[in-house]
C-alpha cells in the first residue's frame, strides 16, 4: 500500500484541483499568451483585446448574442438511451456523463432553441466543446433531427454552431450512425425550402466535419478556428511532412474555398442577419417562380374553334356559241 493513501482528507482536499466552473480573475490567452482581466474578456465576448483570439464561449451567452435581446426559448430535445453498449475505459461512461452533465449543467453536447434575430424567426443549435469535448453521439443526432423538425415547422431557417472533436467512442458504431442521420436532418431543412447554415468555430474536426458541419448553404468561420478532418498532428505522421502555415485554419481554407466567410464573434449576428434575409428572400422568389409554370400546366388547355370550311357553288357548264357548236 502506497504511503498516500494514508494521507488524511482533509489535506488531500487543499491539493485536488479545482473545478473547471470556478472563477478565477485573470486568464491567459492561448494566442498571444497575455493575462486579461476576467471582466474584460466577458464584455469583448471571450475575445482577446489584444490578438483578437477567439476564446470558448458558453452556450448560453452564444445564443444571448444571436437572438433579440437575449431571449429565446428552448427546445425540448428527446432523451436517447443511455449507455447502450455499457461502455468502460478508465470510467464507465454513465459516470463520464454525469461528470460532465454536473459540470456543464447540460444534458449533452448539443443545446437547441428558437426566437427572433432582427425580427426573423430562427432555429438554432449550439454544440458545448466542454462536454466530453462536443462528441457527437446519439443525443447530438436527436437533437439534430428535432431541430430540423422544428425549422420545418415554423418555417424558420436552421443554424448551427459547430464545435467537436468528431465521434463519440463511447457508443462505438452507434456514434457514426449518426452522421447519415444528420445528414438527413439537413436534407428535411433543403427540401423544405429553408436556409441552412453552419457556423464553424474552433475546434471542428472528425465526423462533425464529414457530416452535417460541412453541407451549409452557407459556411461560415470564426477567425483562427482549427476545421478539418484529422488533426495536424496525425496529419505529418501519416504523410511526413511539414504542413503550410496556419494549415486547418479558417482563413487557410478561406483561400482554398471550403469556407465561404470568416467572420468575428462581434459582427456574427449582423453577417446572419443578412445571409438569413437574403436566402428566405430568394427561396421564396424561386418557389413563387416555380410555381407558375404548375399553374399554367395545370391550367385547362382551350382549344380554339375552327369553322368548317365553305363547300364551293358548283360550276355552271359553259355555253358554246354556235359557232362553236
Amino acid at each position: 500500500m502506497s504511503w498516500l493513501s494514508n494521507i488524511p482528507p482533509g489535506i488531500k482536499n487543499i491539493f485536488k484541483p479545482k473545478d473547471d466552473n470556478s472563477d478565477t480573475l485573470w486568464t491567459k490567452c492561448p494566442g498571444c499568451g497575455e493575462m486579461i482581466f476576467q471582466r474584460d474578456l466577458d464584455a469583448a465576448h471571450q475575445v482577446c483585446p489584444s490578438c483578437d483570439h477567439h476564446l470558448a464561449i458558453a452556450p448560453e451567452e452564444r445564443l444571448a448574442l444571436l437572438f433579440d435581446n437575449g431571449a429565446f426559448d428552448e427546445i425540448d430535445l428527446p432523451e436517447p438511451v443511455t449507455d447502450p453498449l455499457k461502455f468502460r475505459d478508465e470510467k464507465k461512461y454513465v459516470d463520464r456523463l454525469k461528470e460532465n452533465r454536473r459540470k456543464t449543467g447540460q444534458p449533452d453536447a448539443m443545446r437547441a432553441a428558437h426566437g427572433m434575430v432582427d425580427g426573423v424567426g430562427v432555429v438554432a443549435l449550439v454544440q458545448n466543446f466542454k462536454f466530453m469535448g462536443g462528441s457527437m453521439g446519439m443525443a447530438l443526432g436527436e437533437a439534430m433531427l428535432k431541430a430540423a423538425e422544428t425549422a420545418v415547422e415554423r418555417r424558420a431557417p436552421l443554424i448551427v454552431f459547430a464545435a467537436s472533436g468528431g465521434a463519440r467512442m463511447q457508443e462505438g458504431i452507434l456514434s457514426l450512425m449518426q452522421m447519415p442521420r444528420t445528414t438527413i436532418a439537413v436534407q428535411m431543412v433543403k427540401e423544405a425550402g429553408l436556409p441552412y447554415i453552419v457556423v464553424l468555430t474552433n475546434p471542428t474536426t472528425g465526423g462533425v466535419t464529414a457530416s452535417y458541419a460541412m453541407l451549409g448553404d452557407v459556411n461560415l468561420a470564426e477567425p483562427g478556428a482549427l476545421i478539418g478532418f484529422a488533426g495536424p498532428r496525425v496529419i505529418e505522421q501519416t504523410i511526413r511532412e511539414k504542413l503550410p502555415e496556419g494549415f486547418q485554419r479558417s482563413e487557410f481554407l478561406l483561400e482554398k474555398g471550403m469556407v465561404d466567410m470568416v467572420v468575428s464573434r462581434a459582427d456574427m449576428k449582423t453577417t446572419l442577419s443578412k445571409l438569413i434575409r437574403v436566402l428566405v428572400k430568394e427561396r421564396r422568389q424561386s418557389t413563387a417562380s416555380a410555381a407558375k409554370p404548375a399553374a399554367i400546366a395545370s391550367a385547362p388547355a382551350k382549344v380554339a374553334k375552327l369553322e368548317k370550311p365553305k363547300k364551293p357553288a358548283p360550276k355552271e357548264p359553259q355555253k358554246l356559241d354556235k359557232a362553236a357548236e
